[in-house]
């Protein structure tokens, strides 16, 4: 059985990815490099974005329930990041600050707003909390390739990272337009989902060796670590990079697929 992670387990973290994040954008030779996996970002880019989203999101979590985002005052001066080394990763540090500071003064349980709210994942701080991790766990990634030093995720961030994406991303009641498919996801490391693709919408469920139907009815499935199931899902890696099998049409449909629209 692999651990559930709590809302100290993702606080955690988060603070060990965005460590890391700082250490890769320190190690830079400039912070003009442009990002392999966003060629239109250089790597001052992609701080500024990743430290503007922990800001909007220790924004979201402070005000707590409410039916839509705190205006962008709430976290944005006008003024964006630095672009000066130091004074840029103090920046940043003071933004998973801010993000991490407001987690623990609302506590897990704390109602927030999410854009999520048509998934099966709760509208909490504790959802928020767990929603970083995969998130600045990428970008680490991102950075680390910039500067030449890519690793893979962690089993811990990975697993329960891809299980997140699954079911907060992924998961709707919006109707998939194309023809219905299941689509099974393997992780190497133990674990295994089941997406099903519908008029319903797209429904998760863990897959695992007790469940009613076998799994070889599948559309397509996918098999490879945990990190690399969370980078193909995040488009940093190709589907080639994972062992697959079947109507590899439906991976393209998804990735092209906005339910938002």
């Amino acid at each position: 059985m692999h651990k559930t992670l709590t809302f100290s387990d993702h606080l955690r973290l988060i603070d060990e990815r965005s460590t890391a994040f700082r250490t890769a954008v320190a190690a830079a030779p400039s912070l003009d490099m442009q990002v392999p996996t966003h060629p239109e970002r250089t790597l001052f880019d992609l701080v500024q974005h990743v430290g503007t989203g922990r800001r909007k999101a220790a924004a979201i979590v402070a005000e707590g329930p409410a039916d839509g985002p705190p205006e962008k005052s709430a976290w944005e001066d006008g003024m964006g990041a630095p672009r000066e080394r130091e004074a840029l990763l103090a920046w940043w540090t003071e933004s998973v600050e801010q993000l991490t500071r407001a987690l623990r003064e609302a506590g897990p349980g704390r109602g927030c707003w999410t854009w999520w709210d048509d998934s099966p994942s709760p509208q909490t701080a504790a959802a928020w909390a767990r929603r970083q991790v995969p998130e600045i766990a990428v970008h680490t990634y991102d950075a680390q390739l910039t500067v030449g030093t890519p690793q893979p995720l962690s089993e811990e961030v990975a697993l329960d990272g891809f299980d997140d994406c699954q079911f907060t991303l992924c998961a709707t009641t919006v109707a998939w337009p194309h023809q219905p498919a299941v689509v099974d996801y393997h992780a190497i490391e133990g674990r295994s989902w089941r997406l099903r693709l519908s008029a319903d919408g797209a429904q998760v469920a863990h897959l695992t060796p007790a469940a009613d139907e076998a799994p070889d009815t599948a559309d397509i499935s996918a098999r490879g670590t945990a990190s690399d199931l969370v980078l193909f899902f995040y488009g940093r890696i190709p589907l080639d990079s994972l062992k697959f099998e079947g109507d590899r049409r439906i991976f393209e449909q998804l990735i092209a697929w906005d339910p938002s629209v």
